[in-house]
């Protein structure tokens, strides 16, 4: 296995590093209902994906 000869500086430890951090999810907005999900999910809210109902909710949960 390789060993380093010489110690990595700071800056070149936070160059690799600058892209490791935390991204938000895109969301989108339910065209049925209006509720914001996450892309390319379904609506937690009123079930539908793309125009179609894909789970079908309890009316009483609401």
């Amino acid at each position: 296995m390789a060993h380093p000869k010489r110690r990595q500086s700071k800056t070149r430890t936070l160059k690799r590093r600058t892209h490791d951090k935390a991204v938000a999810p895109t969301l989108a907005v339910c065209p049925n209902c209006g509720a914001y999900h996450i892309y390319h999910t379904v609506c937690p809210t009123c079930g539908y994906y793309r125009g179609k109902i894909a789970i079908v909710m309890d009316e009483g949960a609401e």
